[in-house]
Parts: C-alpha cells; structure tokens; sequence
C-alpha cells in the first residue's frame, strides 16, 4: 500500500497522454520511475513488444479514450470486470490497467536481473481481452473521502487496541520519511486530475502506512502469529477501503471527463 502501484502511474500518466496534457517523452518517464525498461506485449498488429510510447498511440489507435486501475485482492475484485481469465491474471499480479473505449487490459510481469547491489527491474505489460461492463465495487470520490476519515479513525483505534500505538518511535519515524518523500516535489497524480483525487489519494497512502506499521513491526513488544492473525484480521476492512480509495482516485480523470465535468 505504501508503494506506488506501476497500474496507478501507468493509467494516470496514460491519461494525462490520451488526454493530451503531457508529451510522450514525460509520460514515459513518468510511468517508468526507478525501474530500468517497461514494455508492452500482445497489442493487437505488434507482433512484438513494443516500448510504452508506442504502446499508448497503439491503444488510441484501437479507441481507447483512457484508462482505469484495478487492484484486486483473493476474495475482491477491485476495479475488474472479466473476463475470468484476465481476473485470474490480474488478481495474481494484485493490479492491472483496463482501457476505456477498448476491450483491452494490461496486467504487469515484474523481473529483476542483475548482480546483488546492482539490480535493475524491467517490467513487461501483457496485453489481454477484457469485458467492456461497469468495474467491480469502485466508488465515487466523495465516497472514498468520507470512508477513509472513518477508516483512519478505525486504524488509530485497532492499533491502540492491540497495543501497537501509532505515537511510538518506530510509527514517528516512517510517518517522517513518508512526509519527506511526498515533500520532494514528487507529483501525487498526473495532470488533469482533481484536486480532491490528491487529496484522496494521499489520504489512503496514509491510511496505508498505518496498516503496514501494524502488520510489520510490534513495537518493542513480542508478536505471536495468533496475535499477527488478530491484526490482519481486524485491519482488514481498513486496508480494503485504502484500496478502494487508491482506485477512486486514480480513476477520476476518467470518470470526471465521462460526466463531462471540466
């Protein structure tokens, strides 16, 4: 939940270049980040793969007018639509991208290579079928907002309960290095997006981060694997709404421009 989904910065960066608010060259690099290459494989007329400047104009060609994420969990289909066999693939690779205007999604292969201290991590988009229908349990953006200020409420409370508290020194610690890292200039979402996508977004990676405090790491204090279940299983419901927010939110370009908001 604290890292970037590669769908995310794909499908916002993907947008803003369908929606011709960025150049090719800056979505690219963008969408790539830290990894070393990404190229896409499967599109319809390239029998090969092709980089992701090519792969987007590719996708406009075949009507795609943008592109929206998935990140589904054993039990949650977040964000998918069929058919089972892309679920099945994206729901191993927990995030695909799905085009609008064309039955089409993109699922990632992630491999790293290289010597230890030196490995570089190249990243293949498969190109598969997909059923063109409304996507499985995504809300709207108010919707989101006001499900993770309730979820953040329900965090705090469970992490005060199973004695992980949220103040301690190794909580303050990664809650800094969040806040530096989102302090760096780094763009939360491409351009075209609203504001309150930004705002979201940053709320769930928030939410996010307290639930990943919970699962690694007890605070000084010996964790049991009865006492890890309790976690996992109270922290559940809260991690999910994070994720649906995620989703929200880096769909909203998508959405807004359907409902012909500017």
């Amino acid at each position: 939940m604290l890292t970037e989904p590669r769908s995310g910065r794909l499908a916002a960066w993907g947008n803003a270049l369908l929606a011709g608010l960025v150049p090719p060259d800056d979505a690219v690099v963008a969408i790539v980040g830290e990894d070393a290459v990404h190229r896409v494989e499967g599109l319809p007329g390239e029998p090969v793969p092709v980089g992701l400047s090519l792969a987007l104009g590719r996708l406009r060609g075949l009507g795609a007018t943008g592109l929206r994420v998935a990140l589904p969990a054993p039990g949650h289909p977040l964000g998918l639509s069929g058919p089972p066999g892309f679920n099945a693939r994206a729901l191993e690779a927990g995030e695909a991208v799905v085009c609008v205007g064309a039955a089409l999604g993109l699922v990632p292969r992630v491999r790293e290579a290289g010597p230890a201290g030196d490995v570089h991590v190249e990243v293949v988009w498969d190109v598969l079928p997909v059923r063109e229908a409304p996507p499985a349990d995504v809300p709207s953006l108010g919707e989101a907002e006001r499900e993770l200020a309730e979820a953040l409420r329900e965090a705090t409370e469970v992490l005060s309960r199973l004695d992980v508290a949220g103040s301690g020194p190794v909580a303050e610690a990664a809650i800094d290095a969040y806040r530096a890292r989102a302090e760096q200039g780094h763009e939360v979402l491409a351009p075209g997006y609203p504001p309150r996508a930004v705002r979201v977004l940053e709320l769930a990676r928030r939410v996010g981060l307290l639930v990943s405090l919970a699962h690694g790491n007890g605070h000084g204090a010996a964790v049991t694997s009865a006492e890890m279940r309790a976690r996992a299983e109270a922290l559940r419901p809260v991690e999910r709404t994070a994720r649906r927010a995620q989703v929200a939110a880096y769909n909203a370009a998508v959405e807004e421009r359907e409902r012909g908001v500017r």
